[in-house]
């Protein structure tokens, strides 16, 4: 493979950096009036609309691990974490912004890939990158993404909207990135001293794609949409089922029962597990990054959910006293905890 060239960062300076880095980025959405080029961006909602924003911070050695994340994933992921929070409040994501802390150990050349992924993510999502920030950084790769939106103010959707007897509803699968990670970390240690290491991924793409480069549920916005439903609450999947859970019954002064039986997991996801000897029903629950969105609709609506084909019932809201529990298909009650394993009650 022919390598590539490098140019240090130093070499174009800040400015430079960033016209190199966005100059390819067009603008699409009626709403940018300015984007990149100027002290701030200008934004301008239509009539009726609300802004919804929001921020995810990404850093090397917690969040990501350049050994195995490509550049172009990396910058894909985070474009999709940002948007599933705007995604999350009923709303449509149309603009990001982009802020970087960068190591010298990292080339111009490497940036434009992380820039590429970015990109590729903006022109999916019909999304316009309308500024950020460059710095030095002492501790290696950081990545921050300001995700904006907008949506109709009766239609924002909250955590703290869910009521008794709502149904809990979940989409697509649960564990999937959790148990990529643990793929790539074993790997990673297996091979750590191999001259060439061939990491052995067969069978498992899905698990990597799942963890590497997550899709956001854009369709299941526009899903709901077209079916007139409007959750009671709503909330996107990047802690975990439990704790995901736990924050909807926080917010909403409510409890919960979701049934082990119900909560969807991919055949990759059961088979790793296995094979590492780990539960998949821990991976679902607390594993996180999945990027799914959990909500809840009144029981009514129970019909007009399972049309969409989209999205499974879990479980349903309940009284606060009577806390967040797992049931298992005995009747046995698990309580939920935020992290960790659930504990036996």
């Amino acid at each position: 493979m022919e390598k590539k060239k490098r140019t240090e960062i130093a070499e174009l300076g800040e400015f430079g950096l960033i016209d190199r880095l966005t100059h390819s980025f067009a603008q699409g959405n009626s709403s940018t009036v300015a984007g990149v080029g100027d002290d701030a961006a200008v934004i301008a909602p239509e009539e009726g609309d609300v802004v919804l924003c929001s921020t995810d911070t990404m850093f090397e050695g917690v969040d990501f691990d350049l050994t195995y994340f490509p550049l172009k994933h990396l910058g894909y992921k985070a474009v999709t974490s940002g948007v599933s929070d705007i995604l999350a409040m009923n709303g449509t994501p149309e603009q990001i912004t982009v802020s970087l802390g960068v190591s010298s150990k990292l080339s111009v050349e490497a940036l434009e890939d992380l820039y590429e992924g970015i990109s590729f993510a903006c022109r999916e999502q019909h999304i316009d990158l309308v500024g950020g920030d460059t710095k030095a950084s002492m501790t290696g790769l950081v990545l921050g993404i300001t995700a904006i939106g907008s949506a109709k103010k009766e239609q924002v959707v909250y955590r703290s909207g869910a009521r008794k007897h709502d149904l809990v509803c979940i989409t697509g699968n649960l564990g999937a990135a959790y148990m990529g990670l643990r793929l790539l970390e074993r790997e990673k240690r297996v091979l750590e001293d191999v001259g060439h290491p061939e990491p052995q991924f067969d069978g498992y793409e899905y698990l990597l794609e799942k963890y590497l480069k997550p899709r956001p549920r854009t369709d299941i916005i526009e899903a709901l949409a077209s079916e007139g439903i409007v959750p009671t609450s709503m909330i996107d999947l990047s802690d975990g089922l439990a704790s995901d859970l736990m924050q909807i019954c926080k917010a909403s002064k409510c409890g919960a029962r979701i049934y082990l039986e119900r909560i969807p997991i991919a055949k990759q996801t059961s088979a790793l597990a296995e094979e590492m000897h780990t539960d998949p029903v821990v991976a679902a629950l607390n594993g996180g990054q999945d990027f799914e969105l959990l909500f809840t609709v009144p029981l009514s609506m129970q019909e007009q959910v399972m049309r969409l084909g989209l999205v499974d019932v879990i479980g349903h809201i309940t009284d606060e006293s009577t806390g967040c529990f797992l049931v298992t298909p005995d009747g046995s009650e698990i309580r939920l905890k935020a992290q960790g394993f659930p504990e036996k009650e």
